[in-house]
């Protein structure tokens, strides 16, 4: 009999493999995570809605599959964390925000419609920032994450529900969605491994929106190979989102088992690097550029200069777009509504609903949106940030003529304190720095652990950017890059977890 402690420690695709043979139960997999959420989500706070029934459910379903002879899917019965950003019929979505506090959805996402078709057992919804705007979790309407390596430290934004899941072994698999960084940041200050793919590769249909033309869900695990059998199920064409590419899925998962970087041109960004970077986040890039050259890449230096723009840029699109999405939100048709006794407007009930519902950051960004996309701004600002989206996506694509992946940190620094960055908007912002110019140019870009800074003794995350559709790119050389660290150093999270 396999204990709890053993089973929350397999990787997904270990535990996928105990299940197909019989040697564990779909059920005995889920209420070993489900004990553990119990042990410990109370000090982490990674989860807003925990499904034991529903969860229970769905295991017992993958149980009879496999009695009946039936073939089970490469992750049947592999516990997941879902992002509270994507619909589930029947459980609550609420995106971190009281506006939809409370609100069950009446159909699913395309994404989650595609977890349950694979046999992947959603445990519960994560906590995140408030219609995943920010960069550390602390702008959720219910309450900060803690970071499992330091519960006093942030486990990154807007997913550090869904990385934190991760980190303290409440789920093997995670759903994030990154629209300046927000699958990869959390990623790497939680040492695991986040994916965003390219812009259109996961269907949109039943997330919430932010920023439409940045937005992206993505898979997050503990494995590289964890992340590539996660992004094999959730990505591929979907007629209900006319954003999503009509184009194979890249070979994500042979990448993931067959990872190399012999004959790789790696590029890396002089822009990356600079003031403001801690030094044990450089120190452990350095050794990872290093690590590459050794497995036979070719570094190549390379200059981005637009990449320095991408900040200013990111921070004028995503809060006009986020404007224009979070108009929907009036307190008349769904979520909260204020003020509806008789005595007020339909236009009073929606504003005094949205004073109520939306936190601070959420209400910033829309009057950020909001002015730079009025009358007599809008050239000036929005549409000087498109263009300089489109200076930084031709330096990509010069970038990409040159090399076949980029590199870089993850993150300027590692998990600050929770309360650090709060009253300083700038200083949060710039926690994605590395990220946002991949969003902004709708590529492919993975981040995973590479060790631990030495001055704080918290994981760090190194940066992969793939050209758009060559996700596949992206798992070659994070597979390559991880068997490497394992062998040498052992694997950051697995072998110096922290205990709770």
């Amino acid at each position: 009999m396999t204990d709890n402690v053993t089973i929350i420690r397999l990787t997904a695709a270990e535990t996928a493999e105990k299940i197909a043979s019989g040697e564990l139960t779909a059920v005995q997999v889920a209420e070993a995570h489900l004990a553990r959420i119990e042990a410990v989500d109370e000090k982490v706070h990674a989860f807003l809605h925990v499904d034991r029934e529903g969860a229970l459910a769905q295991a017992r379903a993958v149980d009879e599959k496999r009695e009946r002879g039936e073939k089970l899917g490469p992750l049947a019965g592999v516990p997941l964390a879902l992002k509270d950003i994507f619909t589930t019929e029947g459980i609550p979505t609420t995106v971190g925000s009281k506006i939809l506090e409370g609100w069950i959805p009446p159909y699913d996402a395309t994404l989650t419609k595609r977890l349950k078709a694979a046999d992947v057992v959603i445990l519960g919804k994560t906590n995140m920032d408030e219609f995943a705007m920010g960069s550390s979790t602390e702008n959720s309407a219910y309450g900060p994450t803690g970071n499992p390596w330091d519960l006093t430290k942030i486990p990154g934004g807007s997913g550090g529900g869904s990385s934190a899941a991760l980190a303290s072994f409440q789920a093997p698999l995670a759903i994030g969605t990154d629209t300046g960084g927000s699958i990869r940041q959390p990623a790497a200050v939680t040492g695991t491994v986040g994916v965003k793919p390219t812009y259109g590769a996961v269907s949109r249909y039943g997330m919430v929106a932010f920023s439409s033309s940045l937005d992206q869900g993505g898979p997050c695990a503990r494995t590289v190979l964890d992340a590539a059998l996660l992004h094999e199920v959730i990505a591929g064409h979907d007629p209900l989102d006319s954003t999503s590419i009509d184009a194979p899925v890249p070979p994500v998962v042979e990448a993931a088992r067959n990872g190399s970087v012999e004959g790789m041109r790696v590029g890396v960004v002089k822009q990356f690097r600079g003031e403001g970077y801690q030094a044990g986040v450089i120190q452990r890039f350095d050794e990872s550029v290093a690590l590459l050259k050794e497995l036979g890449a070719e570094i190549v230096e390379l200059d981005c200069p637009s990449f320095d723009l991408a900040l200013s840029a990111y921070y004028l699109i995503a809060p006009s777009e986020c404007s224009s999405n979070l108009a929907r939100f009036d307190g008349l048709r769904y979520g909260l509504r204020v003020g509806d006794d008789g005595s007020n407007s339909a236009e009073a009930v929606t504003s005094l609903t949205r004073e109520a519902g939306f936190g601070p950051e959420v209400k910033r960004r829309i009057m950020l949106g909001t002015y730079a996309l009025s009358s007599g701004y809008y050239d000036a600002y929005y549409g000087s940030a498109q263009k300089v989206r489109t200076l930084i996506t031709r330096d990509f694509e010069k970038a990409f003529e040159q090399v076949d992946v980029i590199v870089s940190p993850t993150t300027p620094t590692t998990a600050f304190a929770i309360g650090e960055r709060a009253d300083d908007p700038m200083a949060m912002y710039l926690a994605d720095l590395c990220t946002i110019p991949t969003n902004l140019a709708g590529n492919a870009a993975m981040s995973l652990p590479c060790g631990l800074a030495p001055e704080d003794n918290l994981p760090v995350g190194l940066q992969i950017i793939a050209p758009a559709l060559k996700d596949d790119r992206l798992y070659k050389v994070g597979a390559a890059v991880e068997a490497a660290f394992v062998e040498r150093w052992g694997h950051p999270l697995i072998e110096e977890a922290p205990s709770l």
